[in-house]
């Protein structure tokens, strides 16, 4: 996949140097002709063809995250690694 895309951008640049080094072109109609040509459409078909992978890693990561909270929520109440503190607290005399 990635040498179509490697060619395409290689053609587009060669096509932008082709304008610019031509009597009546110009180097603002090269930079226009790489980019409408070339990087454009390169830079929506990347994003176009990633969609699923980006699909795929935004539910790994909420399963992940899904499990996450059913593993803390199975825990035991007195795991927090605390102390346990007295049911009832001392009472002191007043002096």
């Amino acid at each position: 996949m990635y040498l179509v895309i490697i060619a395409w951008l290689y053609v587009a640049l060669m096509m932008a140097v082709a304008e610019a080094t031509s009597p009546i072109g110009s180097l603002l109609g090269a930079f226009f002709t790489f980019v409408l040509y070339g990087a454009a459409p390169v830079s929506l078909l990347m994003y176009l063809m990633g969609t699923p992978a980006r699909k795929k890693a935004i539910k790994a990561r909420e399963a992940a995250e899904l499990a996450q909270r059913a593993a803390a929520a199975s825990s035991p109440p007195d795991s927090g690694g605390e102390a346990a503190a007295d049911a009832v607290p001392p009472v002191r005399k007043e002096s």
